[in-house]
């Protein structure tokens, strides 16, 4: 026992320097690492090292085979330290032993050096990307190079042609090394992507980021991801190139523990940006034509196994061989080409598929002699698979390409005609159409690759069939918006309509886009079709400059612009600007004053009322409100008498009349007519609110349930945070403890989530509440008075019932705690930013710990040094900040909070900032 020691790993590191004749600084410089690094892993103040740093070590000692792999886990503690000498000492003898030995050897090496990353990539996993249904062929030496990179670089580009496979080769990198990320690897796809200013709110809606008040999209994906550690993979930038390397530059100086893989056919010319440019499968020589063992090639490899999907009897052999390997020659040996042609050996045998090719590629290649060789050979196999279509299916396969992402059967048929059905089934069959896979809609849907799209669309603009399909197009998109917004107007047919919209995404942003240049009062049309899923989906305020334009370009008071005008005003309420929301409702009742009771007038009334109420402006608030109820009861417009009973119920709330608020909400609820479900389900949200400042508890619950459930059911995330808030209030009033912290917790969670600031406040008002009814005093006061300074920071003005409502149990509060302990838990509360505040409200609600959060079992381990590390971060600061406040460099704050996160576990930001809150840094 008494030589254990010298079997640690700094014992290891030790004897395999010593062993491979280097000094400590030697082997730094040849593991491209600090000399410090070195020595603190040799004398054990760092027990464990990165894997990254292990990799870089291993490396840098010569190890090789099963030794490099033991000591790797070792590194990382997953492994004995005398396994790795063992491994090393004992590497010739193990070539004689038995070979079930070696396989045992083999196989417990790997279940070493990789047993904790499958557990990981559970926990971390990867999202957004989808099933494969087909092998992952070859490609090893670029997936570990591209892995490799991402362990050394923050910004890693994969550069390639069309159909160079750039996609698949992303995916699978990304589910090797997506053990490394706590948060894992997420995919967002840019190739539907019309306008590069859409980038950052697609980045958002792939990464569930709601639109934040007053803050733009990237702003909104930055502050999101600045909490987190996780791999960002963004696929096909190349025509939205400008856009992409501009979100990928913020990203990069806001979120220290983020890293992020694209795919591009060109670089993104980002600093810091490691380019890899994916080469083509590896091709067998000229020699091969002779021989029949080519299988061991990549792009062979990758034709047999997709010929065999095409026709199960293929197999290579002394016929075969030699011809496939002059068909993937032929190819250039890009994947997308290999499997277009492998998927026709079943009905042309690889001897014509050969002389196929021969022909098509030398009419191509004297067609456009400027394109580099393997675009022309890509171009030349599409257009090979074109022409074997008959005219019919060639006429629908150009139409069907201006669809920008999934689409339907009767989307095919809208645009390329009546009978284009059975030419979708037979392009499926030739592999220029996906199989179809079910939408989020619930309807099968196909889709054509990238590549094929923009072949597609070539064709079209040379047979001047592009405007025609554009309009098609712009049709299908009216007529899919129109009826869904019909559901979208009803309770019962809201789920449905929404989930249709989702689906159709990618064609309605595409069609916007071509409407802004070709057809202003076709996109004002669906605009107006749209507004009700912008509202529910939380994308009202990102439509903003869209509704803009269209609305200056349209007549001033028709149908279309009085609906723009009405979808501003609420853009900009949801965005926090009253003043702008003020100016946009008071034209649009300017405008139709004079006409009239009308539904636009109806509509303009209660949105001013709203934000008359926001101002604190509640006299005009009730004016501008009764007029708008008198009108919409006036015309018979339900939606509109909703509206307003909801804007002068809230309105008496506000100055205490609740009678009369919960009169009104009442009223509101009994409208007998079908009304969009996210304003049935407001409803519910005023009645609660009135019900409980009335006093009515036991119906407040009932009312909050029931709307609660709803919107769970429908998605609703603009009702669910006020609605789980309420719940809280009613919780705590009736003793339910637990009821209270579960229901809180979720909606603090959907309030970070969205970015709902307001919702934010009111769940640390509830925090507050939480921890006075459990004891928790200082907690109490603390959250108060954050929820109160970032309050008054952030420009919202509290109504007086709810302050009101806080007094008693305050004064309880630092009653308990005294003069001087309240007087530090507010002025702790007051220093906090609105991330730290949100942090301790979820440690404070967190069902595993009791009482007071127990410190975390790693903190006795920190430096002083480290400790203020921790600080700065739980104050928000990124790494350059922290290394300018310091005075120290950006790569040494890399090496201490690498350490912080090996002694505490602590791997993500919004983990240290815990930890700095339960030992009181922050």
């Amino acid at each position: 026992m008494a030589e254990q020691p010298a079997f640690s790993f700094a014992g290891l590191l030790r004897r395999l320097r010593d062993d491979a004749g280097l000094t400590q600084e030697e082997l730094a410089e040849a593991a491209s690492l600090s000399p410090r690094s070195v020595s603190d892993l040799e004398r054990g103040v760092n027990r464990t090292a990165r894997h990254d740093t292990a990799r870089l070590l291993a490396g840098a000692l010569g190890l090789t085979g099963p030794q490099r792999a033991l000591f790797e886990a070792a590194a990382r503690g997953r492994a004995p330290a005398s396994q790795v000498l063992a491994a090393g000492e004992g590497a010739a003898a193990a070539t004689r032993t038995l070979p079930r030995d070696i396989a045992s050897f083999t196989s417990r090496v790997a279940e070493l050096a990789q047993g904790c990353s499958a557990a990981a990539t559970v926990a971390g996993g990867v999202h957004g990307f989808p099933v494969t249904l087909t092998s992952f062929v070859g490609r090893d030496g670029p997936v570990r190079e591209v892995a490799g990179l991402l362990a050394d670089y923050r910004l890693v580009t994969v550069t390639g042609p069309g159909g160079s496979g750039k996609t698949r080769l992303a995916g699978e990198v990304a589910r090797r090394v997506a053990d490394r990320f706590a948060d894992g690897a997420w995919l967002v796809e840019l190739a539907p992507v019309i306008d590069p200013e859409q980038v950052p709110a697609v980045v958002a809606a792939a990464l569930g980021v709601r639109d934040v008040p007053g803050v733009r999209a990237a702003e909104a994906v930055a502050r999101v991801l600045a909490r987190q550690q996780l791999l960002l993979v963004l696929d096909n930038c190349e025509h939205v190139i400008g856009a992409a390397a501009e979100l990928c530059a913020d990203l990069l100086l806001a979120c220290d523990d983020v890293r992020l893989l694209t795919t591009s056919r060109e670089p993104l010319a980002v600093s810091g940006e490691a380019r890899y440019r994916l080469p083509p499968l590896a091709l067998p020589g000229l020699d091969a034509d002779e021989r029949a063992d080519v299988g061991g090639w990549e792009a062979v490899a990758l034709f047999a196994d997709r010929a065999r999907q095409a026709d199960m009897h293929f197999a290579l052999t002394g016929e075969t061989g030699p011809m496939v390997a002059r068909v993937v020659r032929r190819l250039d040996g890009m994947p997308l080409a290999i499997e277009l042609a492998a998927a026709r050996v079943e009905s042309l045998g690889v001897a014509q598929l050969l002389d196929r090719l021969d022909d098509r590629f030398a009419v191509l290649a004297d067609a456009d002699r400027l394109a580099p060789d393997r675009q022309r050979s890509l171009a030349a196999t599409v257009e090979w698979s074109y022409q074997l279509l008959d005219e019919p299916e060639r006429r629908v396969f150009r139409w069907i390409s201006v669809f920008p992402g999934p689409f339907t059967l009767e989307g095919a048929e809208a645009v390329a005609g009546e009978g284009a059905g059975p030419a979708v089934l037979r392009l499926v069959d030739c592999s220029l159409l996906s199989p179809p896979r079910t939408g989020p809609d619930g309807r099968s849907r196909y889709l054509m690759l990238e590549t094929l799209r923009a072949y597609g669309s070539g064709l079209l603009a040379r047979s001047r069939e592009q405007d025609g399909a554009a309009v098609d197009l712009a049709g299908y998109a009216l007529h899919v918006a129109g009826e869904a917004a019909a559901g979208l107007r009803t309770v019962a047919g809201e789920l449905d309509a929404a989930h249709w919209l989702d689906a159709e995404d990618a064609t309605m942003r595409q069609v916007l886009a071509w409407a802004r240049q070709h057809d202003p009062e076709a996109g004002l049309r669906l605009a107006k079709a749209l507004g009700w899923w912008w509202f529910l989906r939380g994308r009202l305020q990102s439509q903003y400059p869209l509704l803009r334009e269209l609305a200056r370009r349209a007549e001033v008071g028709i149908d279309g612009w009085c609906a723009a005008q009405f979808w501003l005003g609420w853009a900009c309420v949801f965005s926090a600007d009253p003043a702008g929301a003020l100016d946009e409702f008071t034209v649009l009742c300017e405008a139709v004053a004079d006409r009239g009771p009308s539904r636009a007038l109806v509509d303009g009334l209660a949105g001013r009322s709203t934000v008359w109420r926001r101002m604190g402006r509640y006299a005009e608030a009730a004016c501008d409100g009764r007029r708008s109820l008198a009108i919409a009861r006036q015309i018979g417009y339900p939606v509109g008498e909703v509206f307003a009973l909801s804007a002068v119920s809230y309105a008496a709330l506000f100055v205490g009349d609740h009678a009369e608020a919960v009169q009104l909400a009442r009223q509101a609820e009994q409208v007998q007519a079908d009304i969009p479900g996210s304003i049935a389900r407001h409803c519910g949200v005023i009645l609660t609110d009135a019900l409980i400042e009335a006093g009515g508890l036991a119906e407040a619950e009932q009312v909050c349930a029931a709307a609660l459930a709803r919107s769970r059911g429908a998605g609703d995330l603009w009702n669910l945070p006020m609605l789980l808030v309420q719940m809280t209030i009613v919780d705590l009033r009736a003793g339910r403890i637990q009821d209270a912290t579960a229901h809180l917790r979720e909606g603090l969670e959907v309030s970070l989530r969205t970015g709902s600031r307001s919702s934010l406040l009111d769940g640390l008002d509830c925090c507050g509440y939480l921890c006075a009814a459990t004891g928790r005093h200082a907690e109490a006061v603390t959250m108060w008075a954050a929820n109160l300074a970032l309050g008054r920071r952030e420009g919202y003005t509290e109504a007086l019932p709810f302050a009101q409502r806080r007094d008693e149990p305050m004064r309880q509060a630092r009653q308990a705690l005294g003069d001087t302990q309240a007087s530090v838990a507010e002025g702790r509360g007051a220093a906090m930013s609105r991330a730290t505040a949100t942090e301790y409200a979820l440690l404070l609600t967190d069902p595993t710990t009791r009482r007071r959060p127990p410190a975390p079992a790693g903190l006795g381990k920190l430096s002083t040094r480290e400790r203020e590390l921790v600080t700065l971060v739980a104050q928000g600061r990124n790494d350059a900040q922290i290394a300018a406040q310091l005075c120290i460099s950006v790569r040494t704050v890399h090496t201490h909070l690498d350490r912080i996160r090996d002694k505490t576990d602590c791997r993500r930001r919004a983990d240290l900032t815990r930890l700095a809150l339960q030992v009181g840094l922050v």
